[in-house]
């Protein structure tokens, strides 16, 4: 049997890089996953790439609303849930010359407040234990230039699996933080106006990485596979770093 073998799991930010990876690898092991995103046209292609035991929700983690609509569907078709992976994200630059209000509210509406509200919706659901894993990133402890609201946002989730932790550990819910470096997933294009820019901060944080290189999205998917799974099962509370050392030397 697989280690995910009826296990019933959501996770935000599906479509693409780090949470259709761990899509992809929850369904090889046995699970069925309702995924999340806010492009349909993207959120198909990962549903047919996904090939089978998906369900696919179009909404904004950040839009309560769609939150509401997500977890009814998980209701309306499994009437249970064991995982949740809250995985979708956004970052953008901006130093603290530039920061603007609707930079800093979109960062943390979508970082912060819908890690918080994907956690928190899914509860009622939960009844039978389970496992929550929350993407934070090495920069929750490290100062990177124009990387403010996100390392706040991601600083904050890290800070609420301590206390999640602690807060359902009566009801059989384990909850850490996964914290991937720098990683070969489209987020990394869209910040930056060019392939130019975009290569060049790719060699950068190569350089910087004792690894050498990038990390890949079925990385950061293996890791979640093993909060996610009973191979963790004294594991709680944690921050586990998959970084290729970026942030640990």
């Amino acid at each position: 049997m697989s280690n995910l073998e009826g296990k019933v799991a959501v996770i935000t930010g599906g479509s693409s890089g780090i949470g259709l990876a761990t899509a992809k690898r929850f369904v090889r092991e046995g699970a069925y996953v309702f995924i999340t995103g806010r492009r349909q046209a993207e959120l198909d292609a990962a549903k047919n790439e996904i090939g089978r035991n998906v369900t696919a929700v179009q909404g904004d983690v950040a839009n309560l609303a769609d939150l509401d609509r997500l977890y009814a569907a998980v209701k309306a078709e499994k009437g249970v849930l064991d995982i949740v992976v809250a995985n979708a994200g956004f970052i953008e630059h901006a130093g603290i010359g530039e920061l603007t209000e609707a930079h800093f509210d979109k960062t943390i509406d979508i970082d912060l407040k819908g890690v918080v509200f994907t956690v928190q919706k899914a509860l009622p659901l939960m009844a039978r234990g389970g496992s929550i894993v929350v993407l934070s990133s090495v920069i929750n402890s490290k100062g990177i230039a124009a990387h403010g609201a996100y390392a706040a946002a991601k600083a904050g989730v890290r800070a609420l699996v301590r206390v999640w932790t602690q807060e359902l550990k009566g009801k059989g819910i384990r909850v850490n933080a996964l914290s991937p470096g720098a990683t070969e997933t489209p987020i990394i294009r869209g910040q930056f106006d060019s392939d130019e820019a975009s290569e060049a901060a790719k060699k950068a944080f190569s350089a910087v990485t004792p690894l050498g290189r990038l990390g890949r999205a079925e990385e950061i998917a293996s890791a979640a596979f093993f909060l996610a799974s009973d191979e963790s099962s004294y594991v709680a509370g944690i921050d586990l770093p998959v970084d290729g050392g970026l942030a640990q030397v």
